[in-house]
């Protein structure tokens, strides 16, 4: 059986899922990220049928699904919108308990943080970057569900079109007998 229609609708809504995906990330117009960049899809043909598989990177779970702090556990909604605990934490255990300040460091240059004393003269970011994360490393990180949003709309819409698609690609596939 041909099967052009369901490949088709699959890669339309494999588009679906990761246009709306960089767009929830909500970063300024011409201001990609690497995490927006690593966002693909790929639609896979198998014995048993098809397959979809996004691909991102790996620090993309984290922004999707949060993290929880050693104080404060943090959620998400998944694909079927139901609130879930993070299944990612920080541990109270030495090393594990806040990121490194070192990875925050790039970030506070970029968005323009510096410390100043109270006569206005500059302070080493150092301190402020540790404070940071360990701020981060007790409250831990909001998950903003930006893969798990666009996926619940993309299976809601799904079904039905997907349905018009196969019964097209059947009816393609018959021949008429004489």
């Amino acid at each position: 059986m041909d099967t052009a229609n369901i490949e088709r609708y699959l890669n339309s809504f494999g588009k679906q899922v990761v246009a709306q995906s960089k767009t929830t990330l909500n970063y300024k117009k011409g201001d990609k990220s690497k995490l927006e960049d690593s966002i693909k899809f790929k639609v896979i043909t198998t014995t048993d049928g098809f397959t979809v598989q996004f691909y991102m990177s790996y620090y993309g779970q984290f922004v999707d699904k949060g993290v929880s702090g050693t104080e404060k556990k943090r959620t998400f909604k998944d694909y079927k919108n139901k609130v879930i605990a993070s299944p990612y934490g920080y541990k109270k255990s030495k090393g594990h308990s806040q990121p490194p300040s070192k990875a925050l460091d790039g970030w506070a240059v970029k968005k323009g943080i510096a410390p100043r004393d109270a006569k206005g003269r500059f302070l080493k970011r150092k301190t402020l970057t540790f404070l940071i994360a360990r701020s981060i490393g007790r409250n831990g990180i909001q998950g903003i569900s930006f893969f798990q949003k666009p996926l619940s709309l993309g299976l809601k819409q799904f079904g039905k079109a997907f349905l018009g698609s196969v019964k097209e690609d059947i009816i393609n596939s018959l021949t008429t007998v004489k």
